[in-house]
């Protein structure tokens, strides 16, 4: 049933869509891009449930359609989508009921949305369905769920992964830019879209930090003109961790800086690390850290997949010595350069297996901006001024980087 005041509610979603999308941190559409108005708007999400049955309820502007199906480690129910416009509220993501723990939803990839509703019980998908709601112009999208035991859900999770293609797609390619021989540097927001990422005591997101952190770097190092850079998400979309690195080097980049923004289990512990690529962590705090960010295309609703395997070959081996190197060197120029500017961890450079940075030929680095769970690291994360000096000396860094690098590739003199 929908709530007394749901006409008030969609009446102020759909006129308000436009400036809530911008606010949201979105990019503006480009030309030929449906304007946010175009798109239907998801503007209340209600769960309830009655014995082995959990109903999720979505109050939209129109009707639209889609798929759900479900996926095992962990237990889900993926919900398929055209891209919505989610103005469900701070509390979007913190609904419960029956057998849905979660809920969480955001851009996928291009003119697609996602739902991922976690699941504390294994469960079917009955049915989809798109209804008119009694308010004017609204519609309601229902799914509804049946509770199930494990290995009727482990033969529908093991169907549903034949049937469903899970790709996000590619990047266009620039024919331009294979002639402009300047370094690429790939700034890797971590999190994006369905995947928010650690939450704020105030409810800040780690996504939307770090991708305002990477324009502000991106800014600053498309200024000076001597680098191309790439960003691989620059609105709130989900991006595949693998996806990340394809992108990346699909591009030619010579440089990854990958940033985040963690929570930790006790406040009072602050300030920024810097990880480098490693078989073995340096500590147990930074393998669970890596095991967490590792599990992102989980939250996202892709399956779960193993880790690369170790490199066999003699040749990678040596290659993948060598690029460990660089971003061992840029870890501590980046130490160097920031250390005047932001607070830094008790050991603020460690190692860790991180997924994003297990390419053999790409030197790559993952930034821990510092901890939502943090006041005082938060208040800098949210601070514009703090963003734009942290971010100019970060550059600065990338500076001495590439020139260490070409006049090491400089020929000697007769």
């Amino acid at each position: 049933m929908l709530l007394a005041s749901a006409g008030r509610k969609l009446a102020m979603g759909l006129a308000l869509a436009a400036s809530l999308f911008t606010a949201a941190g979105a990019r503006a559409p480009q030309a030929g891009e449906r304007a946010p108005a175009d798109r239907a708007v998801a503007i209340q999400a209600e769960l309830s449930s009655e014995g082995a049955r959990t109903r999720l309820t979505l109050t939209l502007s129109k009707p639209i359609e889609a798929t759900a199906f479900v996926m095992e480690k962990p237990d889900r129910v993926v919900i398929d989508l055209p891209e919505v416009n989610f103005q469900l509220g701070p509390d979007g993501g913190k609904r419960r009921g029956g057998v849905v723990s979660s809920i969480r939803c955001g851009l996928f990839a291009a003119g697609r949305s996602r739902i991922v509703l976690d699941l504390s019980a294994p469960a079917l998908v009955k049915s989809v369905e798109t209804r008119p709601a009694s308010v004017a112009e609204a519609s309601l999208l229902v799914v509804e769920l049946v509770r199930t035991d494990r290995e009727g859900f482990r033969r529908a999770a093991a169907m549903d992964r034949a049937d469903h293609v899970l790709t996000t797609g590619s990047l266009p390619q620039d024919s331009a830019a294979t002639q402009d021989r300047r370094p690429v540097i790939a700034i890797d927001a971590g999190h994006g879209g369905v995947d928010p990422g650690a939450t704020a005591p105030n409810g800040a997101l780690e996504k939307d930090i770090t991708l305002a952190f990477a324009g502000e770097l991106r800014d600053r190092l498309s200024a000076q003109g001597r680098y191309r850079v790439l960003m691989i998400r620059d609105q709130d979309i989900f991006v595949p961790l693998d996806e990340r690195v394809r992108r990346a080097r699909e591009a030619g980049a010579e440089l990854f800086i990958s940033v985040h923004a963690d929570i930790i289990s006790t406040p009072s512990v602050s300030g920024a690390t810097i990880y480098t690529g490693s078989d073995r962590a340096t500590d147990h705090e930074s393998a669970t850290l890596a095991d967490r960010e590792n599990a992102a295309d989980q939250a996202g609703g892709l399956p779960w997949q193993a880790a690369p395997g170790e490199v066999t070959d003699i040749l990678q081996e040596l290659t993948l010595r060598e690029t460990r190197a660089f971003s061992h060197r840029f870890s501590g120029l980046l130490l160097r350069d920031l250390s005047p500017v932001m607070r830094f961890s008790a050991q603020p450079q460690r190692e860790a297996g991180f997924r994003v940075l297990r390419t053999a030929d790409l030197p790559s680095v993952l930034v821990e901006l510092g901890y939502l769970s943090n006041t005082r690291d938060l208040e800098h994360l949210l601070s514009p001024e703090w963003r734009s000096r942290t971010a100019t000396a970060m550059a600065s860094a990338v500076d001495r980087f590439f020139a260490a690098r070409l006049t090491a590739r400089a020929p000697m003199s007769p």
